[in-house]
């Protein structure tokens, strides 16, 4: 029996517009409460975008930043920070590489400094509701949870590779391709964030499902007891994954929850 369905967002849950079939998810969403299923987002995006997206769910449970940070509009359930000395090597590191622009991802904001593209600002405020522009990262005072870096799409897997190399111990790069690469701490992913949230909550992963459609979602989708891979997802996403569905366009995690609720 499934007691606990988690959803990536970006290529999953959402459009590509950034939108969903709000009046559909509210009528599954109703029948999920009632036979007792519990609702998650599990996403590498800040916590106060992804709260935006679901106003009317005061009692949806978040997986923000990758799972380091797992919180509800009330309560917070675990919050994994980078310790301090880790942040600082980590910027030396990735600040001397050409073409990289950073964002450092705090529990109360991100952080990006007056020398970034004011465009690429602008651009990231879609995905960071909460963005402060700093001097330098060093005067912040937040728990640090992720490193979001933006670089040249082709230049991609070259850079993580590198990134993996450099950082080795200190954080692991992660991507969905086009240009994007997160950097999260070692062992810190959505899998390990929804086992912890199922001691809270007294559910085991092989208890839930998941949907997702990138990297970073390949944890969560091979160790959850059914793992949902997108029609759009990485070739990588649907080797591990039980089962697939439609793609975010059509709104493939609301098809596939109709067709689970109706069986």
């Amino acid at each position: 029996m499934i007691k606990l369905i988690a959803t990536d967002m970006d290529g999953t849950f959402l459009r590509d517009d950034m939108t969903y079939d709000e009046a559909k998810f509210a009528m599954l969403h109703q029948r999920l409460q009632l036979q007792g299923t519990r609702f998650v987002i599990a996403s590498g995006n800040q916590y106060f975008q992804l709260r935006s997206f679901f106003k009317d769910y005061p009692e949806m449970i978040y997986l923000a930043e990758n799972g380091a940070y797992i919180r509800d509009a009330n309560q917070v359930y675990a919050l994994h920070a980078f310790q301090p000395e880790t942040v600082a090597k980590i910027l030396t590191i990735i600040q001397a590489m050409p073409d990289l622009k950073i964002l450092v991802c705090g529990a109360k904001s991100a952080y990006t400094l007056t020398t970034t593209d004011p465009q690429h600002v602008e651009n990231m405020r879609h995905y960071y509701h909460h963005l402060e522009v700093v001097a330098d990262f060093e005067t912040v005072d937040d728990d640090m949870l992720k490193f979001a870096i933006s670089c040249p799409p082709e230049q991609t897997d070259t850079i993580v590779a590198k990134l993996r190399t450099a950082l080795d111990g200190l954080a692991e790069p992660t991507s969905s391709g086009h240009g994007d690469i997160d950097l999260i701490q070692p062992g810190t992913n959505k899998a390990a964030g929804l086992k912890e949230l199922g001691q809270v909550l007294n559910i085991d992963l092989a208890d839930m499902a998941a949907f997702g459609d990138g990297g970073n979602d390949l944890e969560m989708l091979r160790e959850v007891g059914c793992g949902v891979a997108m029609a759009n997802a990485q070739p990588a996403v649907t080797a591990v994954a039980d089962q697939t569905t439609g793609n975010n366009q059509e709104q493939g995690v609301l098809q596939w929850l109709t067709n689970w609720l109706d069986a």
